[in-house]
C-alpha cells in the first residue's frame, strides 16, 4: 500500500515595511543610511534643516530666563541698603523710647515729692508716648521693607507665566529634536525614498526598514485541507539555501477564499478554492528570508529529514 502523499503548499515570504518620515515639514539635509545597511534601533537615519528650530528653541530660552528673573525680583524684599537704613531708624526710635521711658520714671518719682509739676509730667508722658508710636511705626516699615515687593496676586500671575514659558521651551525642544529621525526598529534599509535637497511632507517617507519581525510567509490552503490547520500550529518551512530546521507558527488563517472561480458554488467546485493562510518564522529565522522568495510550506508532523 502505498504512503499517503507529503502534504506541501507553495507560497512566498512576505513583509511589513516600517516607513519612516519626519514629524514636521522641512528640508532634507542629509541621510546617513544607504539601500541594504544594517541599522539598529535608535540609529540615525535622516535630518532636516533646524535653522528656525534652534533661533525658537533659544527665543523661548531666553523667555524663560526673563520669567524667572521677574519672579525673583517680585519675591525678593527691599535693597539691603534700604533694609539697613529701616533697621538704624527702628534702633534711633527704641533708644529714643528708653530714653523717655527714664525721663517719665524721674518725673513721676519728682512729682510725688513735691518737686516737679504736672505739667512736666504729663510733657513726658506724651513724649513718651510718642516714642512709643513711633517704635511701632519703624517696625511696621522695616517689616514692609524685608516682605516681597509683588502681591500675591502678582506673584502668582508671574509664576504662571514662568510655567508657560517652560512647556514653550519644552515644545521648542522636541521640535528641534524630531529634525533628527532615527530608526523607530533595527532592520535592514529596504530602500531610500528621498534625497537631501528635497522639501518633504510631514509623514511622507523618507526610509523604509524592513525589520526582521515583520517578515513572514503567506501560503494558499485548499478548502479540503483548510480544517486541518489552526492558528498556532507550527508549520515547516523549505527554500533555497534555508536552514533544515526553518519553521513558523500560523498567525493568520482568512475567512474567506482569496481566489474565486467564475463559476457556480457546488460540491463539485468548492475543491478549486483556496484560502490565504500567513505564518511567522522566528525573528532569528527570519532575517534569512527576502520578500516574494518562493517557500514551500507543510505541516511539522511531516517535514521531510
Amino acid at each position: 500500500m502505498r504512503p499517503p502523499p507529503t502534504v506541501v503548499w507553495q507560497g512566498y515570504a512576505e513583509t511589513d515595511f516600517v516607513k519612516v518620515g519626519p514629524t514636521q515639514q522641512g528640508l532634507l539635509t542629509v541621510v546617513f543610511v544607504k539601500r541594504g545597511d544594517v541599522v539598529a534601533t535608535g540609529a540615525p537615519l535622516f535630518a532636516q534643516d533646524d535653522t528656525d528650530d534652534k533661533a525658537a528653541r533659544d527665543q523661548a530660552a531666553q523667555m524663560l530666563a526673563q520669567a524667572a528673573k521677574q519672579l525673583a525680583n517680585l519675591q525678593e524684599g527691599g535693597k539691603p541698603t534700604e533694609i539697613d537704613q529701616a533697621e538704624a531708624n527702628l534702633a534711633d526710635a527704641r533708644s529714643t523710647l528708653v530714653r523717655t521711658g527714664a525721663d517719665l520714671g524721674r518725673g513721676e518719682a519728682l512729682l510725688a515729692k513735691g518737686f516737679a509739676t504736672n505739667q512736666n509730667v504729663d510733657l513726658l508722658r506724651a513724649d513718651n508716648k510718642s516714642a512709643h508710636a513711633k517704635v511701632e511705626a519703624l517696625q511696621a516699615a522695616l517689616d514692609r521693607t524685608r516682605e516681597p515687593l509683588g502681591r500675591d496676586r502678582e506673584v502668582e500671575g508671574q509664576r504662571a507665566l514662568m510655567a508657560a514659558s517652560e512647556a514653550a521651551l519644552d515644545k521648542a525642544e522636541w521640535r528641534l529634536g524630531q529634525r533628527r529621525v532615527a530608526a523607530p526598529a533595527g532592520g535592514r534599509v529596504a530602500d531610500v525614498l528621498a534625497r537631501p535637497g528635497e522639501t518633504m511632507a510631514a509623514g511622507a517617507p523618507v526610509v523604509s526598514l524592513l525589520p526582521a519581525g515583520n517578515i513572514f510567509v503567506r501560503f494558499f490552503v485548499p478548502e479540503a485541507a483548510l480544517s486541518t490547520i489552526h492558528l498556532g500550529d507550527t508549520m515547516a518551512l523549505a527554500c533555497d539555501a534555508c536552514p533544515a530546521d526553518l519553521s513558523s507558527t500560523i498567525s493568520f488563517i482568512s475567512p474567506q477564499a482569496e481566489y474565486t472561480p467564475p463559476l457556480i458554488y457546488s460540491a463539485s467546485s468548492k475543491a478549486k478554492l483556496v484560502f490565504l493562510v500567513e505564518a511567522r518564522p522566528r525573528q532569528d529565522q527570519a532575517a534569512g528570508l527576502n520578500p516574494g522568495q518562493p517557500i514551500e510550506v507543510r505541516p511539522a508532523a511531516t517535514r521531510k529529514p
